[in-house]
């Protein structure tokens, strides 16, 4: 049974980092794609980024590029969205999911990651960047 339990959230102020965690259960993360999304009230979900399958690439959204870095620790089943430089505009409930028919990330090819490619998703973790 495939599962992703993230964590990693909380209040931080602006300019502040935070690391999130994605443990997947079920499989083995390099034979799928993962992506972590973030959806702020009222606004659809967003990809932040995306880690493919065996060959590892990346993808980042111009919005958190140069400030977030996806990486994965096979030893651990777990794939890590670190982040710094937070803004309140980062403000959103994080979420990692999971895709294996399509093991690339979109996002490199069409410039974003699309929610409905991931079938598989975790139960998110809340991110709040505020004074």
């Amino acid at each position: 049974q495939v599962q992703l339990v993230e964590s990693g959230g909380g209040l931080v102020q602006p300019g502040g980092s935070l690391r999130l965690s994605c443990v997947a259960s079920g499989f083995i993360i390099e034979h799928y794609a993962i992506g972590w999304f973030r959806q702020a009230p009222g606004k659809e979900r967003e990809g932040v980024s995306c880690i493919e399958d065996s060959d590892g690439n990346t993808y980042l959204a111009d919005s958190v590029k140069g400030r977030f870095t996806i990486s994965r620790d096979s030893a651990k089943n777990t794939v890590y969205l670190q982040m710094n430089s937070l803004k309140p505009e980062d403000t959103a409930v994080y979420y990692c999911a999971a895709k294996r028919d399509m093991t690339f990330c979109s996002g490199n090819y069409y410039d974003r990651e699309f929610p409905d490619e991931y079938p598989y998703w975790g139960q998110g973790t809340e991110v709040t960047v505020s004074s």
